[in-house]
């Protein structure tokens, strides 16, 4: 297969490591700044475009969309218009998501959204651990999530891109990337409740933190915090059950479980994986979610997440955006 990857930043970047990774061959990258295409035309060895048109008569057979997420929808809808299979990042925006569920109902091609969350170690484990009742029934968490934004890209301002844009900002745009795999554990949200504010420590205009209380149909309860402003990064977790607990600790790469009846603890040691240079987060992930990908174009497997369910996730972040600014408990229908 033929991959064109639009975008050609942090992300787009990332992308075109994984498709390498699995021996894909035939790659070339859009972006509109010179810079960039300059910088992957080096390093990756990859012909690269500024002009899309130009881009896409090369006649690739795969869209990677790795814009900022007001652009998803614009460049989906193209693929989809193209007949061509198509992978976006994880999004906050659904404008036009709706026509474009329609379209792919129509159109014979595998187009999704990212859902790299899945993938990783932490959750994998925790989602395990709970379906073999390790703990019980689960009957609440609390999770943190954190990492301050000057520090997601260490090589330029954080003030002059995406995430300091309040529709996209940095904060709303993790929400409904940790909620893809919360909900993909404990199941639907049917009520929630949330306060979000802008502390001012940063340079934009953004909400930089999001407390988040959640009440899910299997019953247990969730407390989820999504900051922009934790120095260091933090992502920590602990799940109570009727028999036990699940903490999970990512920048130490350790998941520990409480045993019942005597309450010793069990260590689960997680690989580190590989880390590139000024990253935190391991390629692995994203390079088993595109082998996932391109396994659907191939008809040999289950990608597993879907626009529609995506659409469930955002809904979710806006009923937290409703409940904040009415300062009101809000159920989900």
């Amino acid at each position: 297969m033929f991959f064109l990857i639009i975008g050609l930043g942090s992300m787009g970047k990332r992308r075109i490591r994984s498709l390498k990774a699995l021996n894909v061959e035939k790659i070339i990258g859009f972006d509109p700044r010179v810079d960039r295409c300059g910088e992957v035309k080096e390093e990756y060895i990859v012909d690269t475009y500024t002009d899309f048109n130009e881009a896409m008569e090369n006649n690739p057979d795969v869209l990677i969309i790795s814009t900022p997420p007001d652009l998803h929808m614009h460049y989906a809808h193209i693929a989809a218009d193209a007949g061509k299979h198509f992978f976006t990042e994880a999004g906050v925006v659904d404008n036009g998501m709706s026509e474009l569920i329609g379209k792919l109902e129509h159109k014979g091609i595998v187009g999704v959204p990212s859902c790299t969350n899945r993938f990783y170690q932490g959750p994998k484990h925790i989602r395990n651990l709970l379906d073999q009742g390790r703990i019980g029934q689960p009957l609440s968490f609390t999770y943190h999530c954190g990492q301050y934004l000057p520090d997601w890209h260490p090589w330029e301002d954080y003030r002059s891109f995406y995430v300091s844009n309040k529709e996209t900002g940095a904060c709303r745009e993790i929400v409904p990337f940790e909620l893809v795999w919360l909900a993909w554990v404990f199941g639907d949200v049917v009520s929630i409740s949330c306060m979000k504010e802008r502390t001012g420590i940063l340079e934009n205009n953004i909400d930089d933190i999001y407390q988040i209380l959640m009440k899910f149909q299997c019953g247990a309860l969730g407390h989820l915090m999504v900051d922009v402003i934790a120095r260091p990064a933090v992502k920590l977790m602990r799940i109570m059950g009727t028999e036990g607990i699940i903490e999970w600790v990512n920048t130490q790469n350790t998941i520990r479980v409480s045993k019942i009846p005597d309450y010793s603890w069990e260590t689960i040691d997680l690989s580190i994986g590989t880390v590139e240079s000024s990253y935190i987060n391991p390629e692995e992930p994203y390079i088993e979610e595109m082998n996932c990908f391109i396994d659907a174009i191939n008809g040999v497997g289950d990608y597993g997440y879907t626009f529609e369910e995506d659409s469930k996730i955002l809904s979710i972040l806006y009923s937290a955006e409703k409940s904040s600014e009415r300062h009101k408990h809000v159920v989900i229908e």
